[in-house]
C-alpha cells in the first residue's frame, strides 16, 4: 500500500504541468479604489475577483528577435568605426582647457609645483592658503613666502588658471 501513493506522488513531481505552476489570486479593491492581490481571499467589504496568475520560467517559450538594423543606420555606423579619431562622449572640461592631464595634475600637487593649466584650487591644495592675494585687470596673482624669505607668486588669468609664465 504503502508503494501506491509514492508513486503517485513522485509521478506527480515528473510530470511538468503548467498547472502546478500556474496559481490563482485574488483582486481586491477597497471602497477608496486601492488595490489590493491576495491569495487567502478578500475583506466582506472589499470587491473580490479571481484572477489567475500564470509565472513563466526562464527560457520557456518562442524566443523574442532583437531588433534588427536597418540599412541606413548599418551605413551610418560603418561610417563612424572607419574615421581616424577617437570619439569622446562626456569629457570632463575643468574650465583651464585640459591642458594637464589628471596625472600630472596629481604629481604637480604631491610634488609642490606649478603647472600651466592648474587651476587655483590646484594651487591652494598643493602651497595652502597664500600669504598675499593682488588683483589687476581680472588677474589675480598668489604670493607666498617660505621660511627663507624666498617668495614665489603665482599668476591666474581671467579663467582663474595659471598662465604660461606662471611660478617660480
Amino acid at each position: 500500500m504503502h508503494g501506491l501513493p509514492r508513486a503517485a506522488v513522485t509521478a506527480l513531481l515528473l510530470c511538468s504541468s503548467p498547472l502546478l505552476f500556474a496559481s490563482s489570486v485574488y483582486r481586491c479593491v477597497a471602497s477608496d479604489g486601492r488595490i489590493t492581490f491576495t491569495r487567502h481571499g478578500c475583506p466582506t467589504d472589499q470587491q473580490q475577483q479571481l484572477q489567475n496568475a500564470f509565472n513563466a520560467s526562464p527560457g520557456n517559450g518562442r524566443p523574442i528577435p532583437m531588433a534588427n538594423d536597418t540599412p541606413e543606420r548599418t551605413a551610418r555606423t560603418m561610417e563612424q568605426s572607419n574615421s581616424q579619431e577617437p570619439t569622446i562622449v562626456g569629457q570632463q572640461d575643468d574650465g583651464c582647457g585640459n591642458r594637464i592631464t589628471d596625472r600630472e595634475r596629481r604629481e604637480a600637487i604631491i610634488k609642490k609645483e606649478v603647472r600651466p593649466g592648474m587651476t587655483r584650487a590646484d594651487v591652494d591644495s598643493a602651497f595652502g592658503k597664500p600669504d598675499k592675494i593682488s588683483s589687476r585687470n581680472g588677474r589675480t596673482s598668489y604670493q607666498y613666502r617660505d621660511n627663507a624669505g624666498n617668495t614665489r607668486q603665482i599668476d591666474f588669468d581671467e579663467h582663474n588658471c595659471v598662465g604660461i609664465k606662471s611660478g617660480k
